[in-house]
């Protein structure tokens, strides 16, 4: 037994993960896939620790900054304009694919008992954005599918968590009663919603009254895990909570975040949650060994045979609800047939096969309290379907989207041409004005109006004043180009607003006018 400390064990896992998401750049596949594959081999390797999870703690740590970040990147625009979709698969396709496995698993394990099989079923019915979204981005996928499925992956994490409470609750022995379900669920969620409101705008309002990048970013870390504790201790939905925040945090940062803070807060969270993907996927194949000792009065034929069986209920599930899903509506309503006409069913099954589950699913179903019936053997369940749809539909998906030629059109790039000629126009304008005001400096106006800046900066902080005229000059120039970088800032957000562009090409340009912004020096 290789005997390891905890500091040394979190160092190896991260060497780990690092290697394996080096490998699958190199050849070109999606990172969670090597992590959960690299995650099984390395459970099984001999000598390695056995390592047991607290439940509670893998919920807190791991639920609130996937669920806040995937709530900050969520375009507002095309969320509303796919609602429809979006909620028959966050909603319905949740709750169908959770009474379907639930079914299957109690029919398969009988001493399971329908309420700890509903639970699995709620821990497997949200698939996970991550894996299929850097496919897409890869292959160019058509805009809409990556928006619908990047909806359901937020919303479907909050149906699927709040099902698989109440499930535990049943399967612990708690009263269970349909009218009290939907009491509590309305509580849950309502409350849940107010905290998120609340702490969304306290994160925001945080980070307008401080110019220290730094101090944003830490504000921004801190935010998941203070939405999402106070939802919970008030018995409320901290899963709502956090999603809130995170909406409300990604509307309004482009209005007080500081250039600095949004360029290293990009970097920052996109290692905070390949960090929570990388230990996730990870950990459970080190426990696996663990929780296999405890499975071994049945046979492995009969584990594999389970596993099978409940990874293909959740494969078909969505399938079979996908199509009808999007089909029928249309067949009965005219009116939705001219206003969104049939989509072509090649895009509709990329859709429907682009289900897979990742690391909500994961900490769910380590978080199971100890007393739920089979506990061991519903994380076994869950990470088999991983396994099956992240591995199996995972790798063949490149494929598919291929072979069925689901390609990309020009909206986005029309977007961004839109976006980035009303910045120039704003810029043009207010160069106008400021060659009256700043006389002395027509010089650099000049320089700007032929460089057709659309660069945008901030304000720089306040001084006593001026020790010279160079340096007067200097601030001057800094006046000059911070006006200049304003008026496109605003002229692109009004755009963003006003619903004529996304949130992904909003933060697009954003991102071009804080680099500027920054070699500029303001």
């Amino acid at each position: 037994m290789i005997h390891l400390n905890p500091i040394e064990l979190v160092l190896g896992l991260l060497v780990v993960a690092i290697a394996l998401a080096y490998v699958a750049r190199r050849i070109g596949i999606s990172y969670p896939i090597l992590l959960v594959l690299g995650g099984l081999a390395l459970g099984f390797l001999p000598g390695l620790p056995a390592i047991e999870l607290e439940p509670e703690v893998v919920f807190l740590l791991l639920l609130p900054p996937i669920l806040f970040a995937a709530g900050y990147s969520t375009p507002i625009r095309d969320f509303k304009a796919n609602a429809r979709p979006i909620a028959l698969l966050a909603i319905g396709l949740v709750l169908f694919t959770t009474a379907a496995v639930g079914i299957v698993a109690n029919a398969l394990v009988p001493e399971l008992g329908i309420a700890a099989a509903l639970a699995l079923g709620a821990i497997v019915a949200p698939p996970d954005a991550v894996a299929a979204t850097s496919i897409f981005q890869r292959l160019h996928v058509p805009r809409r599918i990556v928006t619908i499925l990047e909806g359901e992956s937020l919303v479907n994490d909050a149906t699927a968590l709040i099902a698989y409470r109440f499930a535990v609750m049943a399967a612990l022995g708690g009263l269970f009663s349909p009218v009290e379900a939907s009491l509590a669920f309305f509580f849950a969620a309502t409350v849940g919603v107010l905290v998120g409101v609340l702490v969304g705008l306290i994160v925001t309002e945080s980070w307008r009254r401080t110019s220290d990048p730094t101090l944003e970013i830490m504000v921004s870390l801190v935010a998941p895990f203070a939405a999402y504790l106070p939802a919970e201790t008030l018995g409320a939905s901290g899963v709502l909570a956090a999603v809130v925040a995170g909406l409300i945090a990604g509307r309004r940062a482009a209005r007080v975040l500081s250039p600095s803070a949004r360029l290293m807060g990009r970097g920052v969270w996109d290692i905070v949650i390949f960090l929570i993907n990388g230990f996730a996927f990870i950990l459970i194949g080190l426990q696996l060994p663990g929780i296999l000792d405890h499975l071994a009065p049945r046979s492995a034929l009969e584990l594999i045979a389970l596993g099978v069986a409940i990874s293909l209920t959740a494969i078909v599930a969505r399938i079979v609800w996908v199509f009808p899903a999007t089909y029928l509506p249309r067949r009965f309503s005219e009116r939705l047939r001219a206003r969104d006409p049939y989509p072509p069913p090649n895009a509709v099954f990329v859709v429907s096969w682009a289900g897979m589950r990742g690391a909500v699913s994961l900490a769910a179903a380590l978080a199971l309290p100890r007393d739920v019936p089979e506990r061991e053997l519903l994380i076994f369940l869950t990470f088999c379907v991983i396994v099956a749809t992240l591995v199996g539909q995972g790798l063949s998906l490149p494929w598919l989207i291929r072979r069925l030629r689901v390609v990309a059109g020009p909206v986005v790039e029309t977007e961004e041409t839109t976006a980035r000629l009303a910045a120039v126009d704003a810029a043009m304008t207010r160069l106008s004005g400021l060659a009256d005001e700043f006389p002395g400096h027509l010089e650099l106006v000049d320089q700007l109006r032929a460089r057709y800046s659309h660069e945008i900066g901030h304000v720089p902080n306040a001084v006593e004043g001026p020790r010279d005229e160079s340096e007067e000059e200097l601030l001057e120039h800094l006046e000059i180009r911070n006006a200049v970088l304003a008026a496109q800032r605003d002229a692109v957000i009004r755009l963003r607003d006003g619903g004529v562009i996304s949130d992904e090409v909003l933060r697009r340009i954003e991102r071009d006018l804080d680099l500027e912004a920054l070699r500029s020096g303001a």
